[in-house]
């Protein structure tokens, strides 16, 4: 069973990812795991080959945005096991989505 995000966790992979829309050498470790593994963004070898795919200004909140109908894990219900976590991601990615707006 994989234990869900702290509103902490939460806040600061947030916080980065949005940040790293604008600048994404300042991507995380911990942001990158996260958004790398949401539904459709293709898989990297690590960190900085992430960073290198979404160099280009805006590719990465276009891609975030892009992405969003199928990171809603909707296909968890409660009391499925991990729904709890998968709760968490889409709220983090919700969030994300609301301060791309302003980007």
């Amino acid at each position: 069973m994989l234990t869900p995000l702290t509103p902490r966790q939460q806040t600061l992979i947030v916080n980065n990812v949005v940040r790293a829309c604008k600048n994404i050498d300042t991507l995380s470790m911990t942001g990158y795991r996260f958004i790398n593994q949401a539904c459709g963004f293709i898989a990297h070898y690590n960190l900085y080959g992430f960073r290198e795919f979404y160099n280009v200004p805006g590719s990465l909140a276009a891609d975030i945005r892009f992405n969003a109908h199928i990171n809603e894990w909707d296909n968890f219900r409660p009391g499925e096991r991990d729904y709890e976590y998968m709760m968490a991601k889409r709220d983090v990615y919700r969030r994300i989505m609301d301060k791309l707006r302003f980007i």
